[in-house]
């Protein structure tokens, strides 16, 4: 299947992938600790993880979409570790919040800052 089929270039210009990116990993863990089922929270995380890797591929290239990727990845983790120190909520809200700015200042600003 083609991306353009999946994605169509007009609307991966258009979508902001920053509340994509910190919903996937505050819904995850929300689902993860309301169902007492983590894989039913991985289910939202990597639903909204893909939906990210698909419009960054479209719009911004393998370069910017694998530095994306691993940081969402490398947060994720850094999370549960941060979690034994300030708590989980209070680490995944963190966690968020710096994968969100990141995936705004690399990708979504360059499509969307400059739109009034």
């Amino acid at each position: 299947m083609a991306l353009d089929t999946v994605l169509p270039a007009r609307l991966a210009t258009r979508v902001p992938t920053a509340p994509i990116a910190a919903g996937g990993l505050i819904g995850g863990f929300a689902v993860a600790v309301a169902t007492d089922s983590r894989p039913l929270g991985g289910v939202v995380l990597a639903a909204c993880g893909l939906t990210c890797i698909a419009i960054w591929s479209r719009r911004d290239g393998r370069g910017v979409t694998a530095k994306l990727t691993a940081a969402g990845l490398v947060g994720f983790a850094l999370s549960h570790a941060l979690g034994l120190v300030i708590g989980a909520w209070p680490s995944v809200l963190v966690i968020s919040a710096v994968v969100s700015a990141l995936c705004w200042r690399v990708s979504d600003s360059r499509w969307l800052g400059e739109r009034t």
